[in-house]
Formats: C-alpha cells, structure tokens, sequence
C-alpha cells in the first residue's frame, strides 16, 4: 500500500470518529509530521505516514522526538491497520 492510500484511510478514519485530519505544512520549519490529528473532547496528536517499511529521516526524526519532549503524541504509520489502534490510544489519553 502506498503513503497517500494511507494517508487516505486515516483521514476517513478520522472523520468518521468526528474529527479533523489536518495536512501540517510548516515552510520555515522542516521535518514536521504529515498531519495533525483533532478529535473530540480536546483529544490531538501529530501522525507521519510512511510507506510500509519506510524509515523517518534524521529531520523528520529530531522533530519527532522534540514534539513529544513538548508532551504531544507522535505517530509514525506505515499501514492502515495501525490507523484503528492509533485513533483509539488519543482517544483514551
């Protein structure tokens, strides 16, 4: 499955939950992740798709790990059947 079939899936995952898949673009700020995640009740995480076995960049990596230092969830999804177990730990946080 490719990045954008995915990228797909968690968007219409999203939604159906009554949330917002937002795509994050940050130009003076590279390496951030693909989208932000909104649900109901305040619930939010960022999520990076990759396609499946696809690595982070060192970049993609630093911001990463600089998010959750900040205290944010932060995904890395390389297959759909992640999008269901994802959606369901922002959920519960």
């Amino acid at each position: 499955m490719r990045e954008k079939q995915i990228e797909s899936k968690l968007k219409k995952a999203v939604e159906s939950k009554g949330g917002l898949c937002l795509k994050f673009v940050s130009p003076a700020f590279s390496g951030v992740p693909d989208r932000i995640i909104l649900l109901p009740d305040g619930k939010m995480a960022f999520a990076e798709l990759k396609a499946p076995g696809q690595q982070l960049r060192p970049l993609q990596e630093h911001r990463k790990r600089m998010l959750e230092r900040l205290g944010f969830l932060v995904y890395v999804i390389d297959c759909a059947e992640q999008i269901g177990g994802i959606l369901s730990e922002i959920q519960s946080t």
